[in-house]
């Protein structure tokens, strides 16, 4: 079989007539400058028929394990003799292939490897998620439930954001909206019934850093206001947009909840963990979590500066 060809117009020869079937076994290079005068080509049809090949010089494709794989080969339809430059071209061409060939093998290897390692992480998460749920169901503290429910939040959200990536296009970004889709999608599993979810996002992508950042401070965002805004069993609606800004992007997040002036004191004080969380992940990235209430709930904004 002819993998590329140039000029020859077949893409295949049968076995029996293959003139690199004879030097595939033969030395890393061979020159047979007139194939009738050569015993192993002589009685050869594609060599002794009018317009046959008269001329053959093939460069071995070796693998690692120095099993030949084929050769890469010039053919002429009158006799001649190379000069040691052209030679020396077709060996540096043949070494050329079988480098793309083997960058060709471990981009597949690792691709597997890739699958492989991402098909354990989502069994991983998926198990640590169904016993983080079994303990939260047995505990006979509130207290106890709670803070199960808060680290199977989190863990939904890293969920979400793994299966983004590794379904995205391999450019290293990550497109946002799909993603918040997902950490949405995960969430509404956790989120009261009476707690609507609103999204807007702009069609953006972002590297992975950023991306993955935004996934975990919407995460947490949504947590809080579950656990502070609306713990009296009021209904309301969270929301989340995400916009072009000037340096890359601009979150919003808004809830109607219970905070007011006093909530947001509490926030500039230093806030509970889900606070410094959103924080510490906003500066990760060079942007800013700039926090207000308007006394019919509480928002967040996130800009990269």
């Amino acid at each position: 079989m002819v993998k590329a060809e140039v000029g020859l117009g077949v893409r295949s020869t049968p076995l029996q007539t293959s003139l690199c079937s004879h030097v595939i076994l033969e030395n890393d290079f061979v020159e047979i400058p007139d194939t009738r005068a050569d015993p192993r080509m002589c009685d050869n049809p594609l060599c002794t028929a009018d317009g046959g090949f008269r001329f053959y010089a093939g460069a071995l494709l070796l693998a690692d394990d120095v099993l030949p794989l084929g050769t890469l080969c010039v053919l002429d339809t009158r006799p001649r003799r190379l000069t040691e430059l052209q030679r020396q071209t077709i060996k540096v061409m043949a070494a050329s292939v079988m480098r793309e060939l083997d960058l060709r093998r471990m981009l597949a290897e690792q691709e597997m490897l890739r699958r492989e390692v991402d098909h354990r992480v989502k069994n991983s998460l998926a198990s640590i998620a169904a016993i983080i749920q079994l303990e939260a169901r047995a505990q006979a503290s509130a207290a106890a439930r709670e803070a199960l429910e808060t680290v199977l939040q989190r863990l939904t959200a890293l969920s979400a954001l793994h299966e983004e990536i590794n379904d995205g296009d391999g450019t290293g970004e990550v497109a946002i909206g799909p993603l918040i889709d997902r950490a949405f999608a995960k969430l509404r599993l956790l989120v009261p019934e009476r707690v609507g979810l609103d999204v807007d996002v702009a069609p953006i992508s972002l590297p992975v850093a950023e991306a993955s950042a935004i996934a975990l401070i919407v995460n947490e965002f949504v947590a809080n206001s579950v656990k502070h805004g609306f713990a009296d069993g009021r209904e309301g609606r969270i929301a989340v947009k995400v916009a072009n800004g000037g340096a890359g992007f601009a979150l919003f997040c808004r809830d109607d909840g219970v905070g007011n002036e006093a909530s947001l004191s509490g926030v500039a004080s230093g806030g509970g963990l889900g606070t410094r969380i959103i924080t510490a992940l906003s500066r990760s990235i060079g942007a800013e979590a700039r926090w207000g209430s308007d006394g019919r709930g509480m928002t967040l904004e996130v800009v990269a500066r």
